[in-house]
């Protein structure tokens, strides 16, 4: 059992580093034999994984087609975006920050301004939002968001091209900081907020037109 559930684990962070680098896309197919051979596995942990996968939204089972990553749609962003919103508001509300914790923020801020390509800043965003909520002592929330920004990548990545969205976003991390160094948690939070709705509403424009 123990192996099993081991391997179920490993299967299921395999798929989703696939996943954040980008090399899974909306609408395919996961193939259970062809993710078998790849991994050196019996199909069993390979479906108990997508199972998992499935049940935080990321993928989709299809009847005569099996496991797929989920089309991106309109109603999904609103409410992808608005639940992390609300969470990092609660996690940032019932967090402490010491002076590493700001400097950890400002030097992924800084990793933020020089990221060369898309799902560069994409990572060096979401890095950023993770060192802004790490200090929230709440392991199924943290869960959830890991889960939540993981699908988030699939929006940001086939929308967020837009520099000058980067550069309002590169506005509001900075606001964020200098809230939290003045111990302004309300600021923070009421920006923090304000971040992830600039976001949702470039991309539900963008999604008006598919």
């Amino acid at each position: 059992m123990i192996s099993k559930v081991i391997l179920r684990d490993q299967v299921r962070e395999h798929l989703l580093n696939q996943m954040t680098q980008g090399k899974l896309e909306p609408g395919k197919t996961l193939n259970l034999a062809a993710l078998a051979r790849k991994l050196d596995v019996s199909v069993t942990p390979i479906r108990e994984a997508l199972t998992q996968l499935q049940q935080s939204m990321l993928i989709k089972a299809i009847p005569n087609r099996g496991f797929i990553i989920a089309d991106l749609n309109y109603s999904e962003a609103k409410d992808l975006y608005e639940l992390v919103a609300d969470l990092e508001v609660l996690a940032l509300e019932n967090s402490v920050f010491d002076e590493t914790s700001i400097e950890d923020l400002k030097r992924i801020q800084i990793k933020f301004k020089n990221a060369k390509d898309t799902l560069a800043r994409i990572h060096a965003k979401l890095e950023f939002h993770k060192i802004l909520t790490q200090h929230y002592e709440n392991a199924l929330a943290q869960q959830i968001l890991t889960d939540l920004k993981t699908r988030i990548i699939f929006y940001e990545k086939a929308f967020m091209s837009d520099d000058s969205i980067y550069a309002k976003s590169d506005n509001q991390h900075d606001g964020i900081i200098s809230a939290i160094e003045d111990d302004n948690v309300p600021t923070a939070a009421l920006v923090l907020k304000m971040n992830w709705m600039l976001i949702l509403d470039y991309i539900q424009k963008q999604l008006r037109f598919i």
